[in-house]
């Protein structure tokens, strides 16, 4: 990992880049808890490089992102960005159009907790995301 505080404190793998359609720049996806019984609420380690992002997608059921590293970005549909940063938790709530990702200067980790569907969106504008 290129950044060395994030590459240092890092607990989980950086695991695979993410499939391109759904984000963009450079973000990865480590699985570290996917056991259907008794949650059914598989665990994701995801790493932003700086600039990276999401597209803005919802979730059926809602999720939960604990961030452990770096600084990123959260954004509800409507609702300004919110600035993440270690220790913070965010709770979206089922079928919340939303996207987050790492600021430009940052890279940005956290883990998903995801029950249920996802449902993919079209991409955050580089223009929109460059006045952030």
């Amino acid at each position: 990992m290129a950044n060395e505080h994030l590459s240092n404190s890092t607990i989980f793998p950086l695991g695979r880049k993410v499939d391109p359609n759904y984000f963009i720049g450079d973000a990865y996806l480590q699985m570290i808890f996917t056991d259907p019984t008794p949650l059914n609420a598989p665990i994701g380690n995801v790493t932003f490089a700086p600039g990276a992002r999401n597209n803005w997608h919802s979730h059926q059921v809602g999720q939960v992102l604990l961030v452990t590293g770096g600084e990123g970005w959260y954004q509800e549909e409507g609702k300004p960005a919110q600035l993440l940063k270690t220790g913070d938790v965010v709770n979206i709530l089922p079928n919340v159009k939303h996207w987050h990702g790492a600021t430009k200067e940052s890279w940005f980790v956290h883990l998903a907790i995801t029950p249920g569907q996802t449902n993919w969106l079209e991409p955050v504008e580089d223009e929109w995301y460059e006045k952030l």
